[in-house]
């Protein structure tokens, strides 16, 4: 078995950008920044997001933030972006107006895509007028710490080879913020897989040590620390960056933590194509069904929660029929089909089925029940009824779902295949 320090410098040298790719787009972004601030006094573009800290990984899209005066703009927060919006329409063709907490702008230029983030300029937290305000004060908090660039890098490509990277309401997941904080936190990729492997329910993460001594739990606002992990901000102390993390993603890190301590390999640092996992975990006596969703238009998160609740929805329904998926999934690259995949039982169901009812000391409901159904029966002082199932194939229920309204009203196409 390889030496731990020799797969993780095998790994980085695995993730790292290309030099010739990342020259050309951080010429295009200098370009870009540069037209922007051209005869501009009060407002200023810079390179915002993982590329002002230095810590994206091989492909990339960038961002770039410009930040208003806060003396002239502070009260002017809610017209940030139709502001912007005139400016960067004067100097460029093609931009795109995107929904967000406050709306920002995205411009592309051949195989590239820069986003255009207005900011209100701050020097401390309390001055924020909108959560994007901040973003700044972390890209300055992780640039304090550039010798651990690598590391951060390693942290952020093990969560998405993993499927955990991302805070969208989509993902639930490890944000890249959250990625470069415990990485600071722990001095080390290893050190945090070291201590992930052992993390409680309720672990406390607190990098500026804000809270040292003292209970967090009865000083922080307890909303905000309902998540697994408590991941104290460090340029804003009463917020919780992990707070959109769900115990799901919480689990499979640090249940991938153990695995790779217990065997190191770079495979933790590849993610693997989804349909062939799920092949590879089908046998003889189980089914495959994948079934493919064309995204609708719109913001990634709302099509991404879009896209979950009718993954949720089909898991829910075959469960609710009978069929116990032995393993299910999803995937979306933000750009093409969504596909959501269920491993399943190749044997049909009995043609009928136990419905329950209610206890027999509820004498009336009892009585309404055999009047609804033809063949009953007691069982454990419960009334019970035999039925026929509409389904004893999946395939059958999931072609049928696929023409529910729940589903149709979230997706522009849908259809399904057996593997």
């Amino acid at each position: 078995m390889k030496n731990v320090n020799a797969v993780l410098d095998e790994a980085l040298t695995g993730i790292q950008p290309d030099k010739n790719y990342e020259k050309e787009i951080f010429e295009k972004l200098s370009l870009i920044i540069k037209k922007i601030n051209h005869n501009q006094k009060s407002i200023k573009a810079v390179l915002g997001g993982s590329g002002a800290k230095g810590t994206w990984l091989k492909t990339f899209d960038a961002d770039i933030f410009v930040l208003f005066n806060y003396g002239r703009f502070k009260g002017k927060s809610d017209k940030l972006s139709d502001i912007l919006e005139k400016m960067l329409k004067r100097k460029f063709k093609n931009i795109a107006r995107l929904h967000g907490s406050r709306d920002y702008f995205q411009i592309n230029q051949g195989k590239f895509t820069f986003e255009i983030v207005p900011i209100l300029r701050i020097t401390r937290a309390e001055q924020a007028k909108n959560i994007t305000d901040v973003s700044p004060l972390h890209s300055n908090w992780v640039k304090k710490h550039k010798k651990l660039v690598d590391d951060i890098k390693l942290t952020k490509q093990f969560c998405q080879a993993r499927g955990i990277y991302g805070a969208e309401s989509y993902i639930m997941g490890f944000s890249g913020y959250v990625c470069e904080i415990l990485t600071v936190y722990y001095g080390s990729f290893l050190s945090l897989i070291k201590n992930a492997a052992k993390w409680q329910d309720k672990t406390v993460v607190d990098a500026q040590k804000y809270y040292k001594g003292k209970d967090v739990f009865r000083l922080v606002n307890t909303s905000k620390l309902a998540s697994p992990l408590i991941v104290i901000d460090p340029v804003q102390k009463d917020r919780n960056a992990a707070a959109a993390l769900s115990r799901e993603k919480f689990e499979a890190f640090r249940k991938a933590a153990n695995e790779f301590l217990k065997k190191p390999s770079r495979n933790f640092f590849i993610k693997k194509d989804m349909k062939s996992a799920f092949l590879e975990e089908k046998s003889k006596n189980t089914k495959l069904i994948a079934v493919n969703a064309g995204p609708l238009p719109g913001k990634t998160d709302v099509i991404g929660s879009k896209l979950l609740k009718i993954y949720e929805f089909l898991k829910e329904q075959l469960q609710k029929n009978g069929f116990k998926p032995i393993k299910s999934g999803w995937e979306w690259d933000k750009k093409n089909e969504a596909v959501f995949y269920f491993i399943l039982d190749k044997m049909p169901l009995p043609k009928t089925a136990e419905a329950e009812g209610p206890p027999l000391k509820m004498e009336q409901h009892a009585e309404n029940f055999r009047k609804i159904h033809r063949k009953t029966f007691v069982k454990n002082n419960k009334i019970y009824a035999i039925e026929n199932r509409e389904f004893t194939l999946p395939e059958q229920l999931v072609k049928n779902l696929i023409k529910n309204r729940f589903i149709i009203e979230r997706a522009k196409h849908i259809k399904i295949k057996i593997l």
